[in-house]
């Protein structure tokens, strides 16, 4: 019988900086892990480690070199996170401005003509990117309905838009919005069956900090993440592409050797903390589980953060500790349904009482940091089809307790009384 992560709840939480307390507010429970997750403690130790090195890549001096086989190693580490043996990774500004990259570099490396194709479900940072480069390369842009009520979008949902001329395809793992993910393999499935030469371009953002990740079964050609929603911090993004995708033409330098996507020196701090975001995965892995190998050990951690998450969002919902779960809240609305199985530690709702802004200020009163999304640039395209003009999203990742939720629901019984 292996350990569950509520049984290692305090070895799991002291890994992590400020877990139960803010410097500026003081004792606080942290439910807005979607905006941007919890810091682990050896990232900050790393990167104030690697901000105080001045030498750079590339040189032939001893610093330089040790940077260099870092940077390796880490992309070693970051494939295995994936479970990506083709292609390659490698790091830019943010995960927004990667998504802009390598959309850009499928519509105009593509044939002419022909059709870009998304979902409504999807964040701007893939919708904006497909309308600016399908239209510079001149093809057509269109989208998948998501299902308002699950707050989810299927390969059926996508199969009707799906023409043997869809060059590129873009498809968002988990929402920011709703908390609902997508089969990503199912969607990539019913893409291929039609157009198979398509480049496919997954929004992994959301999705990362909840484990589970297989670039090889998915058969797409992109993948983007941004480590400072997995437990790293800002200041850099990810990306994975295929073979064929990363020899189409890109921004590079000219007469720059293998054609590299990366523009420009960079942060090798970004590389060695994400290298700690992965080797947490393994130590996460190998107490809930008798793996040994890196890539088994990071698949168990996923299941048992999968596990924890369920068990908070069913807290949450039905109730723990005596007290009343949202959903038999009368004035508490759900976005996606109550039991929804695409749900991943997130629960989006609102109080048919009040407005959103007030129940996030009101929450932050009792100490619960919640927050609040607009029918604006980000969210109109979930909240608007419902009637919404803002939610309340709460936000969970597997270092939070039953505890917290527990303190979540006496505060939303004092409000929405």
């Amino acid at each position: 019988m292996y350990s569950t992560i509520e049984s290692l709840m305090d070895e799991v939480r002291d890994r992590f900086c400020q877990v139960d307390t803010c410097p500026d507010q003081g004792a606080r429970i942290f439910f807005e892990n979607a905006g941007g997750a919890l810091t682990l403690k050896s990232v900050v130790e790393t990167s104030a480690h690697y901000a105080a090195i001045p030498d750079n890549q590339g040189r032939d001096n001893p610093a330089s070199l040790s940077a260099a086989r870092m940077i390796e190693t880490s992309k070693v580490n970051i494939r295995t996170f994936l479970n990506a043996e083709e292609g390659q990774v490698f790091v830019g500004e943010s995960g927004t401005e990667l998504l802009f990259r390598l959309i850009s570099a499928a519509c105009l490396g593509t044939p002419k003509g022909g059709a870009v194709l998304g979902s409504t479900l999807e964040h701007p940072a893939t919708r904006s990117a497909c309308v600016r480069w399908a239209g510079i390369a001149g093809k057509s842009y269109s989208t998948a309905a998501h299902n308002d009520a699950t707050g989810t979008v299927t390969a059926q949902d996508y199969l009707p838009h799906i023409t043997p001329d869809t060059r590129v395809a873009t498809i968002l793992h988990t929402s920011p919005v709703t908390g609902m993910s997508v089969d990503v393999a199912a969607v990539a499935q019913a893409i291929r069956k039609v157009a198979p030469e398509c480049i496919i371009i997954v929004d992994g953002i959301q999705h990362a900090a909840h484990g589970g990740l297989d670039i090889d079964a998915y058969d797409i050609d992109g993948y983007v993440i941004s480590p400072y929603k997995v437990f790293s911090r800002h200041g850099y993004g990810i990306a994975w592409i295929s073979d064929r995708l990363a020899a189409m033409p890109h921004d590079t330098l000219i007469g720059a050797p293998n054609a590299p996507w990366e523009l420009g020196t960079r942060d090798a701090g970004s590389y060695a903390t994400f290298s700690d975001v992965v080797g947490y995965f393994e130590w996460l892995g190998g107490r809930v589980s008798n793996a040994t190998a890196p890539r088994a050990k990071i698949e168990a951690a996923g299941h048992a953060i999968s596990a924890q998450e369920n068990a908070l969002v069913a807290a949450m919902l039905h109730g723990v500790g005596g007290e009343v779960g949202l959903a038999d809240m009368p004035e508490v609305q759900i976005i996606g349904g109550i039991d929804n199985p695409h749900r991943e530690g997130l629960v989006s709702m609102v109080v048919k009482t009040l407005p959103s802004a007030d129940v996030v200020a009101k929450l932050s009163d009792h100490g619960i940091r919640v927050h609040i999304r607009r029918a604006d640039h980000y969210s109109a395209n979930i909240l608007t089809p419902l009637g919404l003009d803002s939610c309340i999203r709460v936000s969970m990742c597997h270092y939070n307790t039953k505890q917290e939720v527990q303190a979540f629901l006496a505060a939303m019984r004092v409000i929405t009384a």
